[in-house]
């Protein structure tokens, strides 16, 4: 096959993941491997992927990769989950749109209707997880209300009904008057409100007015022209209709007056008592509580203290009923904004305050949950609390990362009965059949369906007929058929004893989001203890949350969350894969920036085209190349480093570090590096030997990098060598050995092999030397690197490396640890041009810092700009001064050999001191001072550094001085400085006293460098010019 010009991913994956299909590549049957198991959290049999989903199933795809590759027996089970509200929700809203009500139907009529809705949406997200490349073993898709699933879900609710784990009650539920359903605790959603606290008259009865009296004087008595009354704060006015008392510490002196005595609730009429109870917080509002038993578990447990009437106000779906009296009909929230009004206009609210307070939401509907009396399916979940607490504790399961242990433990030691009965008809149907015995008293069984039931019920009531038996209407909660997921996709409760359940259960890693730790994996790890006897799962990896850029949660509304389909259409799989890879440290939030995709598609690119610059190479029967010969030895000893590094990461599922590993070492170490030591010149051919060698190092490449990117790594190693139908790379193993102890030394010498590459690069770059013109190289003293310079001259492009003494005086040196180099220079630097380019750029640099100076200099702007504004234009100043800085010290570096040629003209000057301003104090002028002969000489001499105008303020003592270790002296000689004015240089002579000597003209100096803003007299005056702005 030709290989084309360039990487197409479209055409490319399509075509393998048909591949991989045909060839039944993901599938998995049990045999003699160590099995590698992942089970997919199951996504809403109603969703479409979204980039939680892409996170996810990226991970758990590399991951169970990974696995294949390390020769493990890799089943990744697919399916999706019920979904009972949301998908509910769908099907309602699609029936609405028809002009059909679902209380115009039965149940059986619905459910037809939602069978429809699944069977026709429920397939779209297992397609798009195809598009991402995910390698599951689609012949085992799983739906949590299949055949096997549903019998499964219905055996454990008769076995935990038996065990006495389940019972039904009335109880204070969370009620979803959207969803028109109970939730679980964890199905609530707490959220910061802006809410009001509406204060209301409650007045003494009129026959106890007479009674009302001051107990004590820190009473609060409240009274207007009708008379006494109680002041009671609230933020749910509309549920008035539902108080039964009013409430107060026995111990709040400001209330004592209100004991014994009964209220009327306002607008409602209603008298009710003043009860006592320590449960009144004292400092909240006025310390009166109104009571509301049916609408608040708090006001519930006083009501059974107390002997309340309860009374539900609320219909199911959140309006009024007629219990309330008032307003019936009406929206609970609708109610709230008229009873307000209702209130004000009969003089019975005292006053409405802001006050901002956290409300409970559905996590399904996102409506705020109503408190509510209902009978309800209860699981006691103590039990399970205790057989699932330690396996995580003391690491039976890790968590990964350890982070979330804490939160477990905190649930799990807080844990309380999960209501698992929901008020719908699309879910699991609860297996509770209700019947009357011979006395005419309700009775309940439980059985797996209608013929086990009725047989129980005959025992109980021998006249009974199948008519008799009425079967619970509500559903089961959605989780209580995902926490056996593990277990049920392998039929291991239906079947506890079947080759599948016993070869791949417990499965080994779970890829899952923190925010459902209580949902779905707590409850796996009771459900695995219960039904098992161990765990679910060895390690649970938690993503965080994709956000984007800014830190934004993705939604709808923010407009912020891309379409995961149109990233792969323009990125293409593997570059989106590796774009959420490179932002997802484990349990940390993603900041997701589509320009990491854009970083993915660029690596494939420079993946393609690699290969294809080696495919493009001519072999020929020549001798290899030295160099050649020890840059494969190198990187078959990185190869063996790298994968030992990249399985410790993957052990402890830093999956996103893997991945940089492994990115690093194709582009640095492998393009390159290796590449580039084995490179042939233009024309010719490689030796046979290295090609082949090439050839085996891409084909290992490509394994490393198959879990992470899977098409082109495929197409790739399906170019290299001959392949047989069937083959792929994914059946690979990949086994490298160790790095020994000799692979380790030479890896760290072709370390530094690399830094003096590195360092003769700089110094072409520094001194703007063509790549083409070939260098010298100096070792100074020793050249530990011989064996290597074969390695050397081709990566610097070098004409000889030579051991010297001593450094040639035109050379530019650099270190390697301890060792010295030098490349001589000569006559390769356009001096003149360096300093005009130099020169312009200070120029632009001084003017835009006397702009801002100016701006700043402006009293008015000043005092009037805000101080953001001002802020940034004394920064736009600093940065400009180092940036001015940071040229100068450039200019020194760059010419510091004409420095030294300058210094060494001094030397018939003794008794010279030299003024140098901090701003071009560089070390490579400490270098040259110390290297030029007129200081070998120890010339008495002084060398300052500091500010100037320091200098000019203070010479003696604000001045630095630094001493070279010459000999010092302050006699003789005269010291000259410069007044930093490029063309007009004011010139000051000092001794004992600043003297000025006049203005001059630097050009008419008697002996001048040119260029390098030196002007000097060699009869008694040095300056070297400042290019310091004041």
């Amino acid at each position: 096959m030709e290989l084309a010009s360039k990487y197409d991913p479209q055409s490319v994956e399509a075509k393998w993941y048909e591949y991989w299909l045909n060839n039944k590549l993901f599938s998995s049957k049990p045999d003699g491997r160590e099995p590698y198991t992942v089970v997919i959290p199951p996504p809403n049999v109603t969703g479409v992927l979204h980039m939680g989903h892409m996170l996810n199933n990226t991970i758990q795809d590399i991951l169970v990769r990974h696995a294949r590759m390390e020769g493990k027996n890799a089943c990744w089970v697919p399916g999706t989950d019920h979904a009972s509200i949301a998908t509910e929700a769908k099907v309602v809203n699609r029936l609405a749109q028809e002009g059909i009500n679902k209380t115009d139907l039965s149940r059986d009529e619905f459910l037809k209707h939602a069978w429809k809705w699944t069977d026709e949406h429920g397939g779209i997200i297992l397609k798009q997880l195809r598009k991402l490349g995910c390698s599951c073993d689609w012949d085992r898709t799983a739906f949590t209300m299949d055949e096997k699933r549903s019998r499964s879900v219905i055996k454990v609710f008769c076995d935990l009904y038996n065990k006495g784990l389940i019972y039904r009650g009335v109880r204070m539920v969370n009620w979803d008057p959207s969803a028109e359903t109970a939730l679980s605790d964890e199905e609530v959603v707490y959220k910061d409100e802006h809410s009001k606290l509406y204060n209301l008259k409650y007045y003494i009865s009129p026959e106890e007015q007479s009674r009302v009296e001051r107990k004590c004087d820190d009473n609060v008595i409240h009274k207007d022209d009708k008379g006494y009354y109680a002041v009671v704060a609230t933020t749910r006015p509309e549920t008035i209709m539902g108080d039964t008392a009013m409430c107060i510490n026995p111990d709040d002196v400001k209330n004592t007056w209100l004991k014994g005595l009964h209220v009327i609730v306002p607008l409602v009429g209603r008298r009710i008592p003043v009860i006592e109870d320590t449960y009144v917080d004292i400092q909240f509002g006025t310390g009166c509580l109104k009571v509301t038993p049916a609408h608040d578990i708090n006001d519930h447990a006083l009501g059974l203290k107390h002997g309340l009437e309860t009374i539900d106000i609320f219909n199911d779906n959140g309006t009024l009923s007629n219990a309330a009296g008032l307003y019936i009909g009406q929206d609970r929230m609708d109610v709230r904004k008229q009873i307000a009004i209702d209130l004000e206009a009969a003089n019975l609210m005292e006053k409405i305050e802001d006050y901002d307070n956290k409300v409970g939401y559905s996590e399904r509907t996102n409506v705020p949950i109503e408190p509510k009396l209902s009978t309800q399916w209860f699981l006691r979940m103590q039990h399970f609390a205790d057989i699932a607490l330690n396996p995580v504790l003391n690491d039976e399961i890790e968590f990964y990362p350890k982070k979330y242990k804490n939160t477990y433990r905190h649930w799990l030691e807080n844990i309380k009965d999960w209501c698992i009965s929901r008020q719908l008809w699309w879910g699991h149907r609860i297996p509770a059949y209700y019947f009357k015995d011979t006395n005419g008293k309700t009775i309940t069984v439980v059985a797996e369906n209608n013929e086990k039931a009725f047989e129980q019920a005959k025992l109980i009531n021998p006249n009974l007929t199948v008519a008799d038996l009425e079967q619970e209407s509500d559903c089961l909660d959605t989780w209580f058929s995902s926490w056996l997921w593990p277990i049920s996709v392998f039929d291991g409760i239906n079947n506890p004893d079947n080759e599948e359940i016993k070869y791949y259960y417990p499965t080994s890693d779970l890829v899952t989001g923190p925010d459902i730790i209580f949902f779905w994996v707590a409850r796996m790890i009771m459900a695995g203890y219960e039904y098992r006897k161990t765990y679910p799962f060895k390690h649970v990896y938690f993503t965080g949350i994709v956000r984007d850029k800014l830190g934004r949660k993705m939604s709808k509304s923010l407009g912020n969350s891309p379409d995961p389909l149109e990233l792969i259409d323009k990125y293409g799989a593997d570059g989106v894969r590796m774009g959420m890879m490179l932002s997802a440290p484990a349990g940390n939030d993603i900041l997701f920036d589509e320009s990491l995709c854009a970083q993915g598609r660029n690596f494939n690119n420079k993946i393609w085209n690699a290969f294809r610059l080696v495919q493009g190479w001519e072999t020929a029967d020549v001798e290899q190349p030295e160099a050649n010969k020890i840059a494969i030895k190198w990187f078959d000893a990185k190869l063996k480093e790298v994968n030992s590094e990249m399985g410790e990461q993957f052990k402890s599922y830093r999956i996103s570090e893997a991945l940089m590993t492994v990115y690093k070492l194709f582009w640095d170490e492998f393009s390159s590096w290796y590449l580039e030591m084995i490179k042939p010149e233009y024309g010719k051919p490689i030796d046979k030997q290295t090609y082949v060698a090439t050839l085996g190092f891409f084909d290992i490449l490509l394994k490393m990098l198959h879990p992470f990117m899977p098409f082109i790594t495929e197409e790739l190693w399906q170019h290299i060598f001959d392949r047989n139908e069937g083959e792929s790379i994914m059946l690979e193993k990949l086994e490298l050995a160790l790095p020994t102890d000799k692979d380790k030394t030479l890896i760290a010498e072709i370390e530094n092999v690399k830094q003096i590459v590195g360092g003769i690069r700089t110094v072409r770059n520094q001194k703007n030397i063509a790549p083409k013109v070939l260098l010298s190289l100096e070792a100074v003293a020793k050249n530990n690197y011989e064996a290597y310079n074969c390695v050397i001259v081709k990566m610097a492009n070098l004409k000889s490396i030579n051991v010297v003494d001593e450094k040639s005086s035109d050379a530019s040196a650099f270190m390697v640890g301890t060792d010295g180099f030098a490349v001589p220079l000569g006559n390769l630097i356009d001096v003149k041009a360096e300093i005009e380019k130099l020169e312009k750029e200070l120029a632009h640099l001084e003017g835009f810092l006397k702009s801002v100076k100016t701006k700043l200099s402006n009293e008015k702007f000043v005092a009037h700009a805000p101080e953001a504004v001002i802020a940034k234009e004394r920064k736009k100043q600093s940065d400009s001064e180092e940036k001015i800085e940071n040229q100068l010290k450039k200019f020194i570096y760059k010419n510091h050999n004409e420095f030294k040629k300058f210094f060494d003209t001094l030397s018939e000057n003794r008794n010279e001191i030299i003024i140098i301003p901090a701003s071009v104090v560089h070390h490579k002028i400490i270098e040259l001072i110390n290297e030029c002969s007129y200081f070998k000489r120890k010339t008495l001499i002084n060398i300052y550094f500091g500010r100037r105008q320091t200098f000019f303020n203070n010479l003696s003592r604000k001045m630095q001085k630094w001493n070279f270790g010459f000999e010092e002296t302050r006699e003789g000689g005269n010291l000259l400085l410069c007044k930093r004015n490029f063309f007009n240089t004011d010139y000051y002579a000092v001794n004992s006293n600043v003297i000025r000597l006049g203005a001059l003209d630097p050009q008419t100096t008697p002996l001048s460098v040119n260029n390098l803003g030196m002007d000097f007299d060699l009869k008694n005056k040095i300056v070297i010019k400042d290019n310091e702005t004041d």
